[in-house]
């Protein structure tokens, strides 16, 4: 790298960190507002607070905005420089265009991998504290989801042959009445099972069945046997049965792949909301680049607005881009459109602003 690229290089930097920084700041500040009472209910201490929460509270609001800033970071110090005549001088000196565009490059890419790395293991880790001092704290004292600790009917797979349900599942106390289970073979139901209640042992981390039908058919009689009690071990926990808003957010990369797995073998709903999640984090830190790119091409032209009307434009492109981002989401997982498309719908059409900008620019 030249002189050059380490000059724009560290304007770059500069500016995202310290911006990223205090957004950090002042998005804690605004936090703590809002939660005081949930924080004086737990009974934390400011550091337990802090270590609790805001340990993962601060990576999961930085990276979920930090293709925005590292796109306003761009434009400020690139439109600073143009307004200085800077970029003016560098083109004029004999450098080519694409010379000039590297250091964007290098920038975005490098920013791009530490996001990627991030939304694979650190964010996900991160997510797993906050969400678990949410759900303790702040969501187990909401009165909307007071309402909602019995859960609505559950339907789901145990695996490629067995169905299961559970009529009235309390996700407070891991229990539920109306269980059953059947497991079907050619076509054929081959065995069924019925349970008064269910209930889940956390001593012995199994499932306990009361009043327990079981009915085996063979080739040409069934059997029917009752139990007022037995144990069984299936390959699902109640962490499975619960609806946990944040569980595709706490999960790393390879234990969000494998449980869109089992998800696919019981043919649960929501598939395509853990799909979307998987294929975001490899589309975003694309986003990054993308936008570093549109930013120093939008930014590098003297205009008479300065940075306000480059600002303006940046804030414009922006929300078209999350626009577009939204649509695919709600497409997705409402509707027919594959999550890996509407992962990568908004990187495929900014790829052509990118190019159709750079096509436009002035060289």
């Amino acid at each position: 790298m030249k002189k050059l690229d380490w000059y724009i290089l560290k304007k770059f930097l500069r500016v995202f960190f310290f911006s990223i920084f205090l957004f950090a700041v002042i998005a804690v500040v605004i936090d703590v507002s809002e939660k005081t009472d949930d924080f004086v209910r737990s009974g934390l201490s400011g550091p337990e607070i802090f270590t609790h929460y805001y340990i993962g509270f601060i990576p999961h609001i930085i990276a979920l905005l930090f293709p925005l800033f590292v796109f306003i970071a761009v434009i400020f110090f690139t439109s600073k420089m143009a307004g200085q005549t800077e970029i003016v001088a560098i083109l004029a000196s004999g450098t080519t265009y694409n010379r000039w565009l590297r250091p964007y490059w290098i920038g975005g890419v490098l920013l791009g991998l530490l996001l990627w790395v991030s939304n694979q293991w650190i964010v996900p880790k991160a997510n797993n504290i906050r969400g678990s001092f949410e759900a303790a704290y702040v969501d187990a004292h909401s009165s909307y989801n007071a309402l909602l600790t019995t859960s609505p009917d559950v339907y789901f797979r145990i695996d490629s042959f067995t169905y299961a349900g559970i009529y009235g599942y309390d996700t407070a106390n891991n229990r539920g009445r109306g269980f059953f289970t059947y497991r079907v073979e050619k076509g054929k139901v081959v065995s069924n099972l019925r349970a008064e209640n269910i209930i889940w042992d956390t001593a012995t981390k199994n499932w306990r069945l009361t009043d327990v039908i079981e009915r085996k058919v063979l080739d040409s009689k069934e059997s029917v046997s009752f139990t007022m009690e037995i144990r069984k071990t299936y390959p699902f926990k109640p962490l499975d049965i619960k609806k946990d808003k944040y569980t595709k957010d706490k999960l790393t990369t390879a234990q969000l792949i494998n449980q869109i797995k089992v998800e696919e073998l019981r043919g649960s709903e929501g598939l395509n909301e853990l799909k979307i999640e998987r294929y975001r984090r490899d589309a975003t830190p694309i986003t990054v680049l993308l936008l570093t790119l549109i930013g120093g091409i939008i930014a590098g032209r003297k205009v008479r607005g300065g940075s306000g009307s480059h600002l303006a434009l940046g804030f414009v492109i922006a929300a078209l881009f999350i626009i577009t981002d939204r649509f695919s989401t709600i497409f997705s997982t409402k509707g027919n459109l594959p999550p890996l498309l509407a992962a990568w719908i908004p990187n495929m059409i900014f790829i052509w602003v990118v190019y159709y900008l750079y096509k436009k620019a002035p060289k």
